[in-house]
């Protein structure tokens, strides 16, 4: 229909328009409560001789205007010569009016099709528009902090990630008055940091105890007038402390972990005890599986001992019981809550919840308003992404590890509080640190360690043709004037200087080299205990004397100076368990 035809026509959609007659098996048009028109597309009526039943037209000069029939004007009008030239029709003998060729009338199939598309390309703008104003909804959804440089700015698929997962104890909403202390300002109840691997093989989640003993750094905290508030830290206290207490921000809780581990936090999500009530309410409950029955007077949970799915307030009782299970302590309900998040996943990413557009709606409503993140990952579409990358990773090697930790002894006899265990947690935060996995994985990450170790095979420099440049990009202060002093005293790097500091952190240390220098990296990556992870291949920087130099950026992975960074080749043996197991609660 023309600009000049639209008419009364303006606000109906021509899909509507067109109605399946059952008497006649056509497609025919109605416009309103008239009766039905001829069918689509159907041959042109012929013009009537005598005028009657001849169409009226509108008339193109003229908006809402019409034309007089074509008999009025003469007769029957053959199409105009231009008409017939665009349409390869031969032009008719002068002097005689050309007989018109009949109209090849389409095929109800064609008929179906051709309104088909177009009802289809309406519904796909409706669609786009629909999802549009639906992201700009869930938008809408999440809160978000600005934890500062806690954090990073953004989000890249191409990198491991680590984000921490904080569940406060907060009590907001209805329904909540049973749960938590009724004055709790919103701390570190449950803490899970979780690392997926750069080649989204592996991933693992690592529980940190509440009542872990530790220091909690001086927090730089975003106020709400804009400003920033250095609030102080505080040592030998619960880690439950690093969130809420005295103003601390989640920005707080991912420096302690930062601190605890060396293991860099990327960004943090957190929720509070709704959020457990609604995504289980979203996905239909969560399958749980019990050892012996439950009567729990605190969490008010009571179960039989076996299988049962549970959802909304029945699964929030399950997640905050801790009497009930093993020696009635946290370590214990740490290894429940795992179970919990596993079968959570395993619910999630069924094609029992994919398939559902209902419940995957009800899902991106409660996670979206269940969530306060950071600025970094704070749009719907980057949450889409992470999750997509999440689940790319198989369930089976999704591991679940606890901190390896001791009772306290400054306790006494009653233990309260835990301490990290010397020996056996440092290999665990190492193992996370340098991407690698608890589990067997496939062959693609093996093949990228070979690759790594590949560049430290090869002919190595003598230390006294090693020239390098020494720049602290997150290390203890004072490290780079440490190392130089260490590579020119000790190894005989004498062609060496200290840069200063880098432009950026970086959480692991790197060395970077031209690749005519590659014999230089290898002896001074031989001497510093470089794994082959820290090479970068690109180019060399012009040094003070006006020569080619590597650079050296100590990230916060340095040890000190002498001290190896060459990264475990497998993770230490540790209690675990994956997320595509099955266990009871006991």
């Amino acid at each position: 229909m023309d600009a000049q035809g639209r008419g009364r026509a303006d606000n109906i959609d021509p899909a509507d328009q067109w109605v399946l007659n059952p008497n006649t098996g056509e497609y025919e048009l109605r416009l309103g409560t008239s009766a039905p028109q001829s069918p689509v597309p159907g041959p042109r009526r012929p013009a009537a001789r005598d005028g009657v039943g001849a169409p009226r037209r509108r008339d193109e000069s003229a908006p809402g205007g019409t034309r007089e029939p074509r008999q009025a004007r003469g007769g029957d009008v053959p199409p105009s010569r231009s008409a017939r030239r665009r349409g390869g029709e031969p032009e008719p003998p002068q002097g005689r009016r050309a007989a018109r060729r009949p109209v090849k009338k389409k095929s109800r199939v064609k008929k179906v099709l051709a309104w088909t598309a177009g009802g289809t390309a309406f519904t796909l703008v409706a669609i786009g528009t629909a999802g549009y104003l639906y992201l700009k909804h869930l938008e809408g959804n999440v809160t978000t902090t600005d934890v500062g440089s806690a954090g990073k700015s953004g989000f890249s698929k191409d990198d491991a990630f680590n984000i921490l997962i904080i569940g406060t104890d907060k009590r907001t909403g209805k329904g909540n008055t049973g749960y938590g202390d009724a004055n709790s300002v919103g701390h570190a109840d449950t803490n899970i940091l979780l690392h997926v691997s750069k080649d989204r093989t592996n991933a693992t989640a690592l529980s940190i105890p509440r009542d872990l003993i530790v220091n909690v750094p001086d927090c730089p905290t975003k106020q709400a007038d804009g400003s920033t508030k250095v609030i102080p830290g505080s040592d030998n206290v619960r880690f439950n402390t690093s969130l809420g207490q005295l103003g601390r921000d989640p920005g707080c809780t991912m420096r302690t972990v930062d601190q605890l581990t060396g293991i860099t936090v990327d960004h943090f999500m957190m929720v509070d005890f709704n959020a457990v009530k609604t995504l289980t309410a979203a996905v239909g409950g969560v399958d749980v599986c019990l050892a012996h029955a439950v009567n729990d007077s605190g969490s008010h949970l009571k179960l039989s001992a076996g299988k049962h799915n549970i959802q909304g307030e029945q699964a929030l009782a399950f997640v905050r019981t801790r009497h009930s299970w093993g020696n009635h302590g946290d370590l214990d309900r740490i290894k429940v809550q795992q179970q919990f998040m596993s079968s959570l996943m395993r619910k999630m990413s069924s094609s029992d919840t994919l398939s559902s557009p209902t419940k995957l709606i009800s899902l991106a409503e409660a996670a979206t308003k269940a969530l306060t993140v950071d600025k970094g990952i704070g749009s719907v579409s980057t949450l889409k992404d992470v999750a997509l990358e999440l689940k790319k990773v198989p369930t089976k090697n999704i591991s679940f590890v606890t901190v390896p930790v001791l009772d306290n002894p400054a306790d006494g006899v009653y233990h309260k509080t835990v301490v990290v265990n010397p020996s056996a947690a440092p290999p665990v935060f190492d193992a996370i640190k340098n991407d690698v996995s608890f589990t067997e994985v496939k062959k693609k990450q093996k093949e990228a360690k070979d690759a790594q170790a590949a560049l430290l095979k090869g002919s190595r420099s003598a230390p006294s043709d090693v020239r390098v440049r020494v720049l602290n990009g997150g290390a203890v202060g004072g490290s780079a004037q440490q190392t130089l002093d260490w590579l020119q005293t000790k190894e005989g790097v004498l062609k060496s200087e200290n840069a200063g500091n880098a432009p950026a952190a970086l959480s692991k240390t790197t060395l970077e080299y031209a690749p005519d220098q590659a014999a230089q990296a290898r002896e001074l990556a031989h001497l510093m205990g470089l794994p082959g992870s820290a090479l970068k291949p690109g180019k060399s920087v012009i040094n003070s004397q006006g020569l080619p130099a590597m650079t050296l950026t100590l990230g916060k992975d340095f040890k000190g100076a002498g001290v190896s960074l060459t990264a475990p080749v497998k993770a230490p043996t540790i209690d675990k368990s994956t997320a595509n197991e099955v266990k009871c609660a006991s």
